[in-house]
């Protein structure tokens, strides 16, 4: 969790604020406040809290000096290219990008936000820390520029152009959902019913797996319950007679009582690339489950009668 701070009044609000709620953050201040606000930059120090900085990097030794502590990162928005090689000789890195809320991810909050927010991301299941408390953290490779080129030429393409709806609200939840107006084969509907089909998480899904099989595999389980309750509650699910998925995860669903299709031969093969090139992109060599690729299909009305009675 980065917190911008521009004023000796926000970065008071800011301490305030964690201290109440017990968390501890990246604190990202100008260098100015070297000199305006010495006493509260060592107090951050002494709470535990990671300063990265803003502004001109003329001055990073002066923050490290008054705040007691190396300034590794740097929030390098808007700067120039000798700004950003002044920075890389004095060791500071530029900050990471700050999307949504992800686990192992950077998100930032405005300090007025923070009361707010910080209880919603714990009830959601998030615990926030600073940049530098991140598991596995390092430096980018070539490979990330590739993999931010696919995510954003691929899947974020893809979602949009598809309608794919995130139920992702809470720290493990890896389901994503997209109505549709046909049937596809082999589902053994008309052509025209509606349906809805599940896609997953993929950075969610591969991040808990690295922590552990087990926990990813109950967060899959869990966020069955986000589709259900997604097609009781989203008008545009509300029409949707089955919920299917090609996906290499059937496991999983065959045992909450999806109904397995086998795929038509070449399209099989068709998805087997895209997913070796999934696979790829994320950094994962074996498939979930066995190789034969199937297609899970269950009609909707018997889905959210299990579901509701569990």
């Amino acid at each position: 969790m980065l917190i911008p701070v521009t004023s000796a009044a926000g970065l008071r609000l800011s301490l305030d604020t964690l201290a109440g709620h017990d968390v501890q953050a990246t604190l990202v201040v100008p260098a100015g406040l070297a000199q305006h606000a010495p006493a509260m930059l060592r107090t951050a120090t002494h709470a535990g809290h990671e300063l990265a900085g803003q502004g001109d990097p003329a001055r990073l030794a002066l923050l490290e000096a008054v705040a007691a502590q190396r300034v590794t990162v740097w929030d390098a928005r808007d700067l120039p290219w000798s700004a950003l090689r002044s920075l890389a000789k004095q060791g500071s890195l530029p900050a990471p990008p700050r999307p949504q809320p992800e686990p192992g991810q950077t998100v930032e909050l405005r300090p007025s936000d923070l009361a707010d927010r910080l209880t919603a991301l714990r009830e959601s299941g998030y615990r926030p820390v600073p940049l530098r408390q991140l598991p596995g953290l390092r430096r980018a490779r070539g490979h990330d520029l590739m993999f931010l080129a696919y995510q954003r030429l691929v899947e974020d393409r893809f979602t949009r152009n598809s309608g794919v709806i995130d139920l992702i609200q809470r720290a493990d939840g890896v389901m994503r959902i997209a109505p549709h107006d046909h049937a596809p084969a082999p589902l053994p509907l008309a052509p025209g019913t509606p349906t809805a089909e599940l896609h997953l998480h993929s950075p969610r899904i591969v991040g808990l797996a690295s922590r552990g099989a087990l926990g990813a595999y109950r967060a899959y389980q869990r966020s069955l319950r986000d589709v259900a309750q997604a097609l009781q509650t989203m008008p545009q699910l509300q029409q949707a007679q089955a919920v299917f998925a090609v996906t290499l995860f059937h496991a999983p669903l065959a045992q909450s009582g999806f109904t397995l299709l086998e795929l038509p031969p070449m399209r099989a093969r068709w998805y087997a690339l895209g997913f070796r090139l999934i696979r790829l992109m994320y950094g994962t060599a074996r498939t979930p489950s066995e190789e034969s690729r199937k297609w899970p299909g269950w009609p909707v009305r018997p889905f959210w009668s299990a579901t509701a009675a569990d």
